[in-house]
């Protein structure tokens, strides 16, 4: 596969788990497990630095979506150069949530907390510093699922 097929396989790929990702959120939100999501967490951080005062709570909601979304397709785009072959669905799996933990542990570890969005994994205090690990997890899988797809249609 060409190296602009991977990419763009690899950006479907995001928005797929990205809406995967979403739903498991918004499912874990509801039975009270999280709070807050990342984008959101950016948002409230661009909040306290007055950066989004005179925006209404509609636009606020609609800039963490788009951020969420626009992460998960440069991820997803990024997963795509990375992966250079297909293997079976299992593999697929494995490495996409390989993939996603590796994007996990390089935002969580490292941009959000020196944005002050939020501290360190290792120095939270609570087991709800591996729900972000699950759910990256999560959006991995499906993305390399959604990956060997794309990839399968233009063999």
């Amino acid at each position: 596969m060409k190296f602009l097929q991977r990419a763009t396989y690899g950006a479907l790929g995001g928005i797929g788990a990205t809406v995967a990702l979403t739903a498991l959120r918004k499912t874990l939100a509801r039975v009270g497990i999280i709070d807050t999501t990342a984008p959101e967490q950016v948002v409230a951080r661009l909040e306290e630095l007055g950066l989004v005062d005179d925006w209404s709570p509609e636009a606020r909601r609609a800039l963490a979506v788009t951020a969420h979304l626009a992460y998960g397709v440069g991820t997803g785009a990024a997963f795509g150069l990375l992966r250079r072959r297909r293997g079976g669905k299992t593999e697929e799996a494995a490495v996409g949530s390989a993939l996603g933990i590796l994007a996990w542990g390089a935002g969580w570890a490292s941009w959000l907390p020196l944005a002050g969005i939020h501290e360190a994994p290792w120095e939270q205090q609570t087991p709800k510093v591996l729900l972000p690990i699950l759910d990256h997890a999560v959006f991995g899988a499906v993305w390399g699922l959604l990956y060997r797809k794309f990839g399968r249609s233009q063999s």
